[in-house]
């Protein structure tokens, strides 16, 4: 069947060509970049049946007891990290925040004022009163004087003179009241007061924060962006402290675990790359890096579990890769071998099997491509493996490769050299240049 496919596809690719041809309007040879196959060493790989996980995984508790009022997710549901995934009753502790609020506004007022010191308004008017009660002293004093001179000449009585000496007395207690508080004025509130002031302060801070956390815990969020895999609770529902509410994934990454035998496991090292392949994207070839190698083994079976880390892709918020596919992962797990590979750019996936387009070099210098069948290995940096007729030091297309047909005439452009390979290095051919 795919030998009748590939000639169907074939033929029709000839008739689209000679389409034009009949009217004189041959395309014009499609633009591309190849690389030559070349021959490394590189260890033998082993493919073995793994299970895509997430990265992170969390059941999401409450941290107290209340009803839920609000629960705002669905199974299936993306959520960012931080996002409220429900929230219980808090309308009294929220009454007590406000009020404790105000109480700590009050009181750093209060140590405003005390660390502001006093007024110059206030230490003004302090001197004035000293000033008036000095005054009100030498008056006094003066009276006293004349009173004393009036005794001698028996023109003043002894009450009088009694009542003169009362008057100073009192003014010169009055001016030591005034000048003292002239020198607190100007002296500002005690440290001790400051103090005091400060720790009243701290107390209060400490009762927002403690009503402010009190609040917090009434709102459950997510720790870290993933999806929403199972509910534990609805609006009205009473939870109790532990109860759990929802469960999170987090799959922007993902781990394709898989249970090596004991035998190749002294072969794998953490960092080194692997091919993933998922049955249920057979257009899709995936390199990843193994991120843990487990060192506790199945007694029974003598397999390790080994994790290979790789990024997942989205189609708006939907993952390419979801927790629980079946995977195949190839991992390099035996002693170094000579081996065929090509670039990964070279692959054109999406048949039956991938394909690569070799060019081949005619009469007159007329080059074409035909496509070759392939079956890929283990990666190597940015090359990958790959068994087949291929021979060493033919041409196959890296870029420019998507949209060609067998037996298209094509134009090198450029022959990049496997050592310096990138893709960034591969930006001669625009979009739909090759077309």
């Amino acid at each position: 069947m795919p030998t009748k496919i590939m000639r169907t596809t074939t033929f029709a690719a000839l008739i689209l060509v000679a389409i034009p041809v009949a009217f004189g309007q041959a395309p014009p040879p499609a633009p591309v970049v190849v690389v030559p196959v070349v021959d490394r060493q590189l260890r033998t790989g082993q493919t073995f049946v793994g299970t895509i996980q997430p990265e992170q995984r969390a059941t999401i508790g409450s941290a107290v007891d209340g009803r839920v009022v609000k629960f705002p997710v669905n199974e299936g549901d993306r959520v960012e990290a931080g996002q409220a995934l429900a929230e219980l009753l808090t309308e009294t502790i929220k009454l007590e925040l406000e009020g404790a609020e105000g109480e700590l506004q009050f009181r750093e007022q209060e140590l405003a004022e005390l660390e502001n010191g006093t007024r110059q308004e206030d230490i003004d008017q302090a001197k004035a009163q000293t000033l008036a009660a000095r005054t009100a002293v030498t008056l006094a004093e003066k009276r006293l004087v004349r009173i004393d001179q009036l005794i001698k000449t028996n023109t003043a009585s002894r009450d009088q003179l009694d009542e003169a000496q009362a008057a100073v007395d009192n003014a010169k207690a009055v001016l030591a009241e005034r000048e003292a508080a002239e020198a607190l004025a100007i002296a500002g509130p005690r440290k001790e007061r400051i103090a005091q002031s400060k720790a009243r302060v701290a107390i209060q801070k400490a009762m927002v924060n403690k009503l402010s956390d009190q609040i917090k815990k009434h709102t459950m969020i997510a720790r870290f962006a993933g999806y929403v895999v199972a509910e534990h609770t609805e609006i009205g529902q009473w939870v109790n402290r532990g109860d759990a509410v929802a469960e999170i994934v987090g799959i922007d990454r993902v781990d394709v675990t898989a249970s090596v035998l004991e035998a190749h496991v002294p072969y794998i090292e953490v960092g080194m790359e692997a091919r993933v392949e998922v049955p249920a994207l057979p257009d899709r070839v995936f390199i990843g890096k193994v991120a843990i190698v487990v060192p506790q083994g199945d007694a029974r079976s003598r397999t390790f579990p080994v994790k290979v880390r790789l990024d997942n892709e989205f189609k708006g918020d939907k993952p390419l890769l979801n927790a629980g596919m079946l995977a195949r992962v190839t991992l390099p797990t035996g002693p170094e071998k000579m081996a065929r590979m090509v670039p990964k750019d070279a692959l054109v996936l999406g048949g039956a099997t991938p394909i690569v387009f070799v060019v081949d070099t005619g009469e007159k210098g007329v080059q074409t491509v035909r496509p070759m069948p392939v079956t890929l290995g283990a990666p190597s940096g940015a090359l990958i493996e790959v068994r087949g007729d291929l021979q060493p030091k033919e041409l196959v297309v890296v870029q420019g490769n998507e949209r060609l047909r067998p037996g298209q005439t094509v134009k090198i452009i450029r022959e990049a050299a496997v050592e310096k390979f990138a893709a960034k290095d591969l930006d001669a051919i625009k979009p739909g240049a090759a077309e």
